[in-house]
């Protein structure tokens, strides 16, 4: 996902070039570009897609030149995470219907590249099983607010490559609220990386959000042609 607008990072992201596009370590790449290699560790480069905003297409092809035009998703508009993460399994499940898909944010910076695809490797596994919707958290380290935090079911530590059912998710909390969760011991940072298989999060999209449902997914037809583009604008 690489369609925000940069404003948290300002005077040096802007609108027209935000920050997932930024050098921001000064090591001659950018943070999508650090991102698109993590996840060669993963998937092939034919199966790697980018949803931007259509007035950022150019970057993403200037800054991933491997990527095919068929593998960057471009927005009339900026919708919020639903539509994008709508848009691109339905697209991805009309190429092909068993496909597992990891959705990440373009502007992460993660370090342990080696944990990172443990982790997810971990992760695929168990969204293979059933229709497990899978997310990772982040252990954390203050009480931040201006994260969202997820809040899993066991008061127990969890360790590093461990799976547990998810209770709620909250939204950014003030510092007070924020406190209590790092005390609790069982709260994490929401990463915003998901994992699941594209029948999965079709499934609950049709069952928990079938207008969202309806309008990306009733028809696949279109997808991977000629008319995606066309049609795609069209439902806006």
């Amino acid at each position: 996902m690489a369609g925000g607008v940069g404003s948290r990072f300002w005077p040096m992201s802007t609108s027209k070039y935000p920050k997932q596009f930024l050098d921001v370590l000064g090591i001659g790449k950018s943070l999508i570009q650090m991102t698109y290699e993590r996840l060669l560790h993963i998937a092939p480069k034919e199966n790697i897609f980018v949803v931007t905003n259509e007035c950022y297409a150019d970057i993403v092809q200037q800054q991933l030149t491997e990527l095919t035009k068929n593998q960057i998703l471009t927005e009339p508009i900026r919708k919020n995470t639903a539509p994008c993460i709508a848009y691109a399994s339905a697209k991805i499940y009309a190429l092909n219907p068993n496909a597992t898909l990891i959705v990440a944010p373009s502007d992460h910076l993660i370090l342990k590249e080696d944990k990172f695809v443990e982790t997810v490797t971990i992760a695929i596994e168990n969204a293979n099983l059933d229709e497990k919707l899978v997310t990772l958290g982040i252990k954390p380290t203050r009480p931040d607010t201006g994260y969202g935090y997820i809040e899993f079911s066991d008061e127990k530590e969890i360790f590093p490559g461990q799976v547990t059912e998810v209770k709620h998710f909250r939204e950014k909390p003030n510092k007070e609220m924020a406190e209590l969760f790092l005390k609790s011991g069982n709260y994490y940072w929401n990463s915003g990386i998901f994992i699941w298989r594209a029948q999965s999060i079709l499934n609950s999209l049709q069952k928990f959000k079938p207008d969202l449902f309806d309008l990306f997914a009733g028809d696949l037809s279109f997808y991977n042609t000629n008319q995606e583009q066309k049609k795609y604008k069209s439902l806006f």
